[in-house]
């Protein structure tokens, strides 16, 4: 039998790491005395995949692990219905873990779990009946196993992106992806049992699940969650918690500075250590005035899905470069190819769900980004544009493509267009220039019940030409 260590919950639970007031070991246990007591549970997954659909929470991990070692689908709360439909069809979603706030995201008929009030039990709703498991009165659960375990080379996550040709697509990671990347993380940002993470970002995304999750308890440190960023409350927390580790994208830094700003211009969070910017290029005037205001530097990595998720990083070992992506996370090789920036190492997916020809490529092991960049003799990457039709918004990726499809679906519209529009505190605004005879009023209706909460234009302008 394989090492448990190679599954990603079991991972996660093994060194005595907490989530909220929870032990990691706990949460993990509810899971899988979840499948031992829902019988219609293990069939509704039979041949099929999961789904997790939760906001950032200690749930999460309980749903991981009553995911019975399958591929699950993260899906984004922010997502619309129509998305998530998408998403359960393409990748042959058998049963979703959820809550009940976000019921109305799901179709019909669906198989569901409910994990409102999980460890201590969940609700199944499946084949027509509703009934309480109870998930308090398990045995706990021990774990051991070596630190370097490789992972599966079996499904573990699949994550929808890429959407470049009009429609996203589910690339799938393995056991295997993520605790590579977990682990470099814990390497490359020297964490241990001391650790205290903020998980701001949704677990979802894998930067958040990858950074903010699975590397802290590998760790064997405390996760302390948010499901819904506030800024205040967020500097409350770091300072009282001892918060060690703080991981966002650049609008979750500049929604800090501007809070610390308003209370006197400096944030007394001594434990403060490590404080880590992705998903979105970063300013270097965001950088500087972070360090001023903390006394920590704020330093800068990059990712994308595909690669579970980090490649580069301005790791603590070495001088922290303002301006730059910083250099290969450990266990990543990094070439720059024509001008791209290419990737290769245990982090890197093995495809999507559905055909990706549509997607980001491999050849021979390396996984061409889409994004250009420069690397300098010390091997610190700069990036310098993008080769693929994308751009970021609050740190989440807009497909123009994909917003055109769905408008360009609506009656009575003939052509639909999207730009981005350079705006500060959150990257872009997205512009919709619609031809048609529509009003704005029923694009933007059209748009709320199709289009995640981040993909929602900021202007619409409407021509009949």
């Amino acid at each position: 039998m394989s090492d448990p260590l190679a599954l990603v919950p079991l991972a996660a639970a093994a060194r005595g790491g907490r989530v909220d007031s929870h032990g990691a070991a706990e949460l993990v246990a509810a899971g899988i005395t979840l499948l031992q007591r829902c019988a219609p549970l293990v069939k509704a997954l039979d041949g099929r995949r999961a789904a997790i659909l939760l906001p950032t929470g200690p749930a999460f991990l309980t749903a991981l692990a009553a995911s019975d070692g399958r591929g699950a689908v993260f899906i984004n709360p922010l997502a619309a219905p129509a998305e998530v439909a998408h998403q359960f069809a393409d990748a042959n979603v058998g049963a979703v873990f959820t809550i009940s706030a976000l019921e109305d995201k799901l179709p019909a008929g669906v198989a569901r779990v409910l994990l409102d009030e999980a460890p201590a039990r969940a609700r199944a709703r499946i084949g027509g009946q509703d009934r309480t498991v109870d998930l308090g009165t398990h045995f706990g659960l021990e774990l051991a196993g070596a630190d370097d375990t490789l992972g599966r080379d079996e499904e573990a996550a699949i994550v929808y992106t890429s959407a470049m040709a009009g429609t996203p697509l589910g690339a799938v990671l393995t056991h295997r992806n993520l605790l590579a990347n977990a682990r470099a993380t814990v390497e490359a940002a020297q964490l241990d049992g001391s650790t205290v993470s903020l998980a701001i970002l949704p677990f979802a995304h894998l930067f958040g699940f990858t950074v903010t999750l699975m590397a802290p308890l590998l760790a064997g440190g405390r996760v302390i969650t948010m499901a819904r960023f506030n800024a205040l409350r967020a500097i409350d927390v770091i300072q009282g918690e001892n918060v060690s580790l703080l991981v966002g994208v650049p609008s979750v830094f500049a929604g800090l500075l501007a809070a610390v700003e308003r209370q006197g211009g400096h944030i007394a969070a001594p434990a403060l250590r490590v404080c880590i910017c992705g998903g979105a290029p970063l300013s270097v005037e965001l950088q500087e005035r972070w360090h001023a205001a903390t006394g920590v530097e704020l330093r800068q990595g990059y990712g994308l899905t595909e690669a579970a998720p980090v490649c580069l990083f301005n790791r603590l070992s070495a001088p922290n470069r303002v301006g730059m992506l910083g250099m290969h996370f450990p266990g990543v090789e990094v070439a720059i190819k024509d001008g791209e920036i290419c990737v290769r190492g245990e982090n890197v997916f093995p495809g999507y769900v559905s055909s990706g020809e549509h997607g980001l490529r491999v050849e021979d092991g390396w996984l061409h980004t889409g994004d250009r960049g420069t690397i300098d003799a010390e091997g610190y990457v700069t990036f310098t544009g993008l080769t693929k039709d994308m751009f970021t918004r609050n740190g989440f990726n807009i497909y123009p493509k994909e917003l055109e499809r769905v408008v360009g679906a609506m009656p009575g519209v003939s052509r639909a267009t999207v730009r981005a529009i350079p705006e500060p505190t959150r990257e872009n605004a997205i512009a919709l220039e619609v031809a048609g005879a529509v009003t704005t009023d029923e694009v933007a209706q059209w748009c709320a019940t199709r289009l995640s909460a981040y993909k929602q234009p900021n202007r619409i302008e409407i021509s009949t030409r």
